[in-house]
């Protein structure tokens, strides 16, 4: 039996003739395609394939094609090669081959209808999981022995200690760019002095607690989805339920309570670098002395300027903590999951952050603490 693919190009009185033989197969037709290629030039009118010893889809394709580029007829094919010519005789290698996609009228619609489904199951989702963190809660409140304090220590040093060192360089670079691009503001009026004013209410109230808390999102709340995802995946926290383990008692409630707790201390660190950050602007660029920018920050920052970020903290914590660990525990199937999810904790977790901002800036305001 011939061992590769071959074929010859006979002359005769009605044409000429390409008579093909062997082994027309997927492992033996490279051989001959360039020759194939090459004798496009020739005026073939009839493949014959009475001398193919065997074929294949493959073979079938480029006697097909040969075919087609020839515009000639198939001759000698036995059953087996005239069912898988059938099957690829409809195929033009010409033609650019694309999903079938639907118009533009159709798809929008339908993407947005897919949009608002995704959204009432996250939403009934995100409520069934805080109702079964709020039974977890009860439960560890009423047996206070099945609190994890090791795991809620070890989560306290993750999220807060661990963070410590670029939530500071953060906070401090960005009290340097607010007194900078203050003063230059400020000094078209004279007020080159209110540079303390700026930085220490605007660090205090809105931006020392909200970049904090972005921050952690992307530090933290990705962490938890990652981590708990993979635990999915690899069906831990299915062994933990066998074995009696409450996964909410044993993963959710130590990293929800450390980045709540974390938040407050973290969210009054980073105002404190940044106000350091703006002092020593000011001391460079401004002429005020660094400890009488800090002075003048007592003087002229109300007090309740501090409590609206101490109230903020604790919120972003939860919500970046509930995003993450919520969508943890939503992995299910392959590990590109993982992935997707840990994305959808980051961005789910700043946006809410930032909504709620605005809700607290609005109220705050209605109550005189504006």
């Amino acid at each position: 039996m011939e061992r590769s693919a071959a074929f010859e190009i006979e002359e005769g009185e009605g044409g000429a003739t390409m008579a093909l033989s062997g082994p027309w197969l997927v492992s033996t037709i490279g051989a001959v395609e360039k020759e194939v290629n090459a004798a496009r030039d020739r005026d073939v009118a009839t493949v014959d394939l009475s001398d193919i010893s065997e074929i294949d889809t493959a073979g079938a394709w480029l006697a097909s094609r040969i075919a087609n580029e020839h515009d000639a007829e198939i001759a000698g094919a036995d059953d087996r090669a005239q069912r898988l010519l059938g099957a690829v005789g409809g195929f033009d290698s010409d033609v650019a081959v694309a999903a079938p996609r639907e118009g533009m009228l159709t798809r929008v619609p339908e993407r947005m209808g897919e949009m608002v489904g995704n959204a009432g199951k996250g939403f009934t989702g995100i409520v069934g999981f805080l109702g079964a963190l709020i039974m977890a809660f009860g439960s560890v409140i009423r047996h206070p022995r099945r609190f994890r304090m090791n795991a809620f220590i070890r989560q306290l040093e993750v999220v807060g200690v661990s963070a410590l060192p670029i939530v500071g360089l953060m906070s401090f670079l960005i009290g340097v760019v607010i007194a900078q691009q203050g003063a230059v503001q400020l000094a078209q009026f004279g007020a080159e002095t209110l540079t303390v004013n700026l930085v220490g209410r605007i660090t205090l109230r809105e931006l020392g607690v909200l970049m904090t808390a972005i921050m952690v999102a992307g530090r933290s709340g990705s962490a938890f989805a990652a981590q708990i995802g993979t635990m999915n995946l690899t069906e831990e926290i299915d062994a933990m339920r066998t074995i009696g383990i409450s996964p909410m008692e044993a993963l959710v409630i130590p990293r929800i309570l450390a980045c709540v707790f974390m938040m407050i201390v973290l969210g009054f660190y980073a105002s404190l670098m940044s106000i350091i950050g703006g002092a020593v602007i000011g001391d460079v660029m401004l002429g005020i002395p660094f400890l009488t920018f800090l002075t003048r920050i007592q003087e002229v920052v109300p007090i309740y300027d501090l409590w609206v970020g101490l109230i903020k903290a604790p919120v972003f914590g939860l919500i970046v903590a509930l995003a993450g660990c919520y969508n943890g525990m939503q992995v299910k199937g392959d590990s590109e999951q993982v992935g997707l999810r840990t994305t959808m904790a980051v961005v789910s977790a700043i946006f809410a952050v930032i909504v709620i901002d605005a809700f607290f800036a609005v109220f705050f305001s209605n109550i005189g603490w504006g």
